[in-house]
């Protein structure tokens, strides 16, 4: 290198970063790596003037660097060792090029190659890792790959597509292997690493950059500060995806929390993304049923969605928000479906806190959650002070202000549930905007049910049973379009799960109906005309569902499917129950629907005796239709009687 100026190594290195920063869509559609491949064939010239490495950091076994060794997780520094002197120099020098190479070789999916240059880094930083000179890219050392890693169902964090760093990078790398376990060692490492040197020298790190920097072109020490505190937030983040795919929930959204908490202080983030990763967040904690945190997550991020446009464009957020509206408008459309869920959850939770042993308001329950709800109030500040909350100042204003219009409480009467089901049906609208059945059949069908489920759920706080008639009425409205405009072929699933929800509207109608009249002395024609229409409806959508079990054949199957056994089986009790329901005044026609009733009850107790798997799925209705088997018998047996005198 001694022939080659300075000036000049800086001067390429600069010029590989320029070049690997270039976005894949501007490469030649037939070498969507060039720019990649160019900036390699740079580091590589770096990396030879700058020379061989040290033969006491390089010439020592892989083996021990490797995975499993224990090095990259374990054995932090007892002390701080500075990079002195040229050697030292060089080793740190070297070990970026080889951080850059491995991050090159992932872009370029050529993961064996990547991680050997990774590796080589963290040799090389062994003894400094602890430096204000090299600490931020040892922490940055096992990331790299980790973008690769499936979408977490969950917990689904996004972040800019930014090359990242080295210790963090191999945690990547692993991730994408499946070796989870080994990309959390790495990962841990990293944050322990981030503790130690918080604790211990505090001092902004150098960036790994500056090494290739001239003396006046080195940042300022609030710089410093910005980079190696994103570059922990960057480390959090992919620790809550690692903990996610072990299943370490609680864990893994701690970590989530504390990722979007950090980018608000320190002002980096990208207000779509981060809103929608806080009202998915929120789903966990719906989940959980810690409401109060979820309520937070969702405000929070609809305060933030609102700042779109108005934050400028910064490396982390290339184009502005504003020039991507369908973008906006889907990601609205996500963040209302979250309102939604938190809305349906909330108030479904009141209803089984609530409810008898038929489904129907329990009032010296109500009274018990009635007393309950002082003490919950006495409690809400000290939950609050134990939450973890979003924002400083006027943000954090903003979010309590949005928080105050919605309660955190399961609502106890019908005013209560009103409140939640105007807020979710408001949200209904909102998610419908975008989500519309031309294009997102799916998602549309999926916000059409959670709007009926908020119909059926205010039904139970409802005490006038010809207004609860009503509201599931405006279910069936809104659901039997959806049947008619379905290919069942493509989208059985969603069939049969509208099937079932329509006969059970139409089925919770005729209870009410048949309530109704029995209250009356003398029920007239046209309410035992009502009664039976919605019987037969019933058991028109109950049979469309029973028959999309059958096979090609049309036969039913012998063995039904444990993801559809329960449903299946409760089909077939309320149809034996619809059955023994209608009202006719021919006593044949009523002997025919007491055995067609026997016959079904029948199926569910010899289903049950052949597999008794499936009495623990359905063990009330499993009861009753034993008893019923041996009642109807002897009814249909007096009946032949009765029409044999007559």
């Amino acid at each position: 290198m001694a022939n080659v100026p300075w000036a000049e190594v800086c001067e390429k290195f600069q010029a590989a970063l320029a070049l690997s920063r270039v976005e894949l869509h501007k490469n030649p559609e037939k070498e969507p790596y060039k720019s990649k491949y160019s900036a390699r064939a740079l580091l590589e010239e770096v990396k030879a003037l700058l020379g061989p490495a040290p033969e006491d950091e390089d010439e020592r076994p892989e083996a021990e660097d490797g995975p499993g060794a224990g090095d990259h997780a374990l054995g932090l520094p007892a002390e701080v060792v500075e990079p002195e002197g040229p050697v030292a120099q060089r080793a740190v020098r070297l070990a970026v090029i080889e951080f850059h190479l491995g991050v090159n070789h992932i872009d370029t999916e050529e993961l064996s190659a990547g991680e050997e240059h990774l590796v080589k880094c963290l040799r090389l930083l062994r003894r400094y890792r602890l430096s204000h000179d090299c600490v931020s890219l040892c922490i940055q050392a096992q990331r790299q790959g980790f973008t690769m890693l499936p979408r977490p169902q969950v917990i689904r964090l996004r972040w800019p597509p930014k090359v990242l760093g080295l210790q963090n990078n191999l945690g990547i790398l692993w991730s994408e292997r499946e070796e989870i376990e080994t990309a959390q060692a790495y990962l841990e490492s990293s944050e322990a690493l981030y503790n130690q040197y918080m604790k211990e020298v505090g001092s902004p790190p150098l960036d790994p950059t500056e090494r290739f920097l001239p003396e006046e072109e080195k940042l300022t020490e609030q710089e410093r500060s910005k980079r190696f505190e994103k570059v922990y937030t960057h480390n959090l983040y992919y620790l809550a995806q690692v903990y996610q795919h072990l299943e370490m929930f609680e864990k893994a959204a701690h970590y989530c929390h504390s990722t979007l908490k950090r980018q608000l202080e320190h002002n980096a983030y990208h207000p779509i993304e981060w809103a929608i990763n806080a009202a998915t967040l929120s789903q966990f904690y719906i989940n959980k049923l810690c409401f109060m945190e979820a309520r937070h997550c969702l405000s929070a991020a609809n305060v933030i969605f609102g700042q779109t446009g108005k934050i400028s464009a910064t490396e982390d957020t290339p184009e502005a928000e504003g020039e991507v509206p369908e973008l906006y408008h889907q990601r609205k459309g996500e963040i209302a479906r979250c309102w939604i869920k938190y809305c349906l959850t909330l108030m479904q939770n009141a209803q089984l806190s609530m409810q008898d042993n038929i489904g129907e308001l329990d009032l010296d329950k109500q009274s018990e959650l009635r007393a309950l709800r002082k003490k919950e109030l006495d409690e809400e500040e000290s939950i609050r002070k134990k939450a973890v909350q979003f924002g400083t100042g006027e943000l954090c204003d903003a979010i309590s202000a949005v928080e105050e219009k919605v309660s955190y409480l399961r609502p106890l009467d019908f005013e209560e549930a009103r409140e939640l089901f105007l807020l979710g049906q408001h949200y209904v609208f909102e998610a419908k905007e975008f989500f519309q059945i031309d294009g997102y059949v799916t998602d549309h069908i999926e916000v059409v049910q959670d709007h009926s489920a908020l119909f059926k759920v205010l039904a139970f706080f409802e005490t006038d049973m010809e207004r609860r008639c009503k509201m599931h009425k405006r279910r069936i409205a809104m659901l039997e379009p959806l049947t008619v405009d379905l290919n069942p072929q493509y989208y059985l699933l969603v069939n049969r799960q509208i099937q079932f929800e329509i006969a059970h509207a139409y089925y919770d109608m005729m209870d009410l109906k048949v309530a109704i009249a029995d209250r009356l002395r003398d029920p007239d024609s046209h309410i035992v005309k009502k009664i039976n229409n919605l019987n037969k409806s019933a058991l028109k959508y109950y049979q469309l569902f029973l028959d999309s079990l059958r096979d090609p054949n049309k036969v039913f199957p012998e063995h039904i499917g444990e993801d559809v056994l329960r449903p299946a089986m409760l089909a077939k009790f309320r149809v034996a129950r619809l059955y023994g329901k209608i009202i006719t005044a021919d006593p044949k026609k009523e002997l025919e629907n007491l055995a067609t009733s026997l016959e079904h009850y029948k199926f569910i107790v010899d289903y049950c005796e052949k597999h008794p798997e499936a009495a623990q799925e359905i063990e009330v209705e499993l009861e009753l239709s034993k008893e019923m088997v041996s009642l109807l018998p002897t009814k249909m047996e007096r009946f032949r009687t009765k029409m044999a005198l007559t």
